[in-house]
């Protein structure tokens, strides 16, 4: 490629980003940013049926969220806006006239009834359904009939007959079809306004995108889009189609699958780092050189390009994000855990929207506490419910050790040194455990599993002596009397 790289992620705005485009939008970031090239944003939202108008800023901040900047659109502008659809028709119809004055296009009349007859016609013949093409040669006479009917025409490109159209793409390798089986296609409504695939021709062209990256569905779109690059004389740009993304069950993911998050501003509000997310996007179909899976932003632009990217489908697995993202928040600032987190605390009526300086470090060792269990800050909720409930609901494993006959002797004697005890610090409690194991000889699992499940109801649990700060000297006290 002689000219510098020009990709683009062009969504409709009809609701937040989806973690199909995220990866459209990451992988057109990454090679832009790697080779020195543009990253463009723009809006297809010729389609008013679904529109959203929020849809754009949704898109954007999903986009911000991930930190990947782009370098044009509505917000900031460039040399080739305008970056809504809706706001270029000017130029849709100059090439659209080109079109219709070179033949490559003509008016049809036909009405969604008339079609539907023919398509009923087709298959009661038993033959492949698709527009005959009869309103290629009307008569002035009849164009005149239908005008004087009320009728409006949509606009056709005509599509030649008997043609392979081939071209290479950079993940599928070399793509042929035959022009035979499109059929006379509609590039612009009896309104005016044009399809999807004139207007992203137009738009590429116009905005001298050279690589276009997009998913697989968009396969069969592309030989349309050839035939009319050609007949307006335009060059045709580099095409790479990415494969599907499917669920865990190796099955094609739907927006309805609630077995995976499938909008990136639903991650946000859960409270995973927007870098795990990246990275882990990053994986979905590309495979770095190695064995390594953690990357940096930076990382992935010195090593993305698509020779990498799998000609088969991505596994959306969502245990592998969690674990990801699990992996960052333990290497996270405390700081930025705690902001991520105190939300969740909040909406769950935990904590008070406003904290003094004794409930900040309260709630900054909560968190601290379990910054090595979170899988996404959400989880601080239910990781922490036990330091809120007033009642302790014990385990099974709990239950049985609680039964041991040396538990009752250990939890009165914790009993006493947490009543006697002037200081009940994280730095105080050792010094207590220890005189519990002097006073009773119980020590190891036999005194720290029967005080944990004691006071927790768990077995297992993060550092003991912050978990028995965390419940304060008066609840320990009052949940081992309650026991006893």
């Amino acid at each position: 490629m002689n000219q510098p790289l020009r990709v683009r992620y062009a969504p409709s705005p009809t609701g937040h980003l989806h973690i199909g485009g995220a990866r459209t939008a990451l992988f057109d970031y990454l090679l832009a940013r790697r080779h020195g090239g543009a990253f463009v944003v723009r809006f297809e939202d010729t389609d008013q049926t679904r529109h959203k108008e929020s849809g754009i800023e949704d898109q954007l901040n999903g986009l911000r969220w991930l930190g990947l900047e782009w370098d044009e659109s509505v917000d900031i502008g460039g040399p080739y806006g305008p970056y809504r659809q809706m706001e270029r028709l000017d130029i849709y119809q100059t090439h659209l006239n080109q079109l219709l004055q070179s033949g490559h296009a003509y008016p049809c009349y036909c009405s969604e009834a008339d079609l539907e007859q023919e398509r009923a016609e087709q298959e009661a013949r038993g033959e492949m359904g698709g527009y005959s093409g009869k309103c290629r040669h009307l008569t002035p006479e009849q164009i005149a009939a239908f005008e004087a009917e009320g009728r409006k025409p949509s606009t056709r490109f005509l599509v030649p007959a008997d043609r392979i159209i081939g071209f290479e793409d950079k993940v599928r390798e070399h793509v042929e079809f035959e022009s035979n089986g499109i059929g006379d296609f509609i590039i612009a409504r009896p309104d005016g306004i044009p399809t999807y695939n004139f207007a992203v021709i137009v738009d590429d062209h116009m905005m001298k995108i050279n690589l276009v990256i997009r998913g697989e569905e968009h396969l069969s779109n592309t030989p349309r889009q050839i035939l009319m690059y050609e007949a307006l004389g335009m060059p045709v740009p580099e095409f790479a189609h990415l494969a599907l993304i499917l669920n865990q069950d190796r099955k094609k993911m739907s927006k309805r699958d609630e077995s995976i998050i499938q909008f990136i501003e639903q991650y946000r509000e859960l409270g995973y780092l927007p870098e795990a997310v990246v990275n882990f996007i990053a994986l979905l179909g590309w495979s770095p050189g190695g064995e390594e899976e953690m990357f940096t932003k930076e990382e992935l632009i010195a090593q993305f390009d698509l020779d990498r990217v799998s000609k088969s489908p991505a596994v959306f697995d969502m245990d592998k994000l969690n674990w990801m993202n699990n992996a960052y928040l333990k290497k996270a600032p405390l700081s930025r855990v705690v902001e991520l987190c105190v939300p969740h605390l909040q909406k769950a009526g935990y904590i008070e929207p406003q904290l003094d300086e004794a409930g900040q470090a309260w709630v900054t060792a909560l968190i601290g506490l379990n910054q090595e269990r979170m899988r996404f800050a959400a989880e601080i909720v239910e990781l922490s419910s036990i330091f809120f409930k007033e009642e302790l609901v014990i385990d099974e494993e709990a239950a049985a050790v609680l039964k041991e006959e040396h538990v009752p002797v250990v939890l009165t004697s914790f009993l006493g040194q947490v009543e006697q005890a002037e200081s009940f610090t994280v730095e105080a409690i050792p010094a207590l455990l220890k005189q519990v194991q002097k006073d009773t000889g119980y020590k190891g699992k036999q005194l720290f599993m029967s005080i944990r499940s004691a006071l927790t109801g768990q077995v297992h649990g993060p550092d003991l002596n912050v978990s028995l700060y965390l419940l304060g000297k008066e609840k320990v006290a009052s949940r081992l009397r309650n026991l006893l």
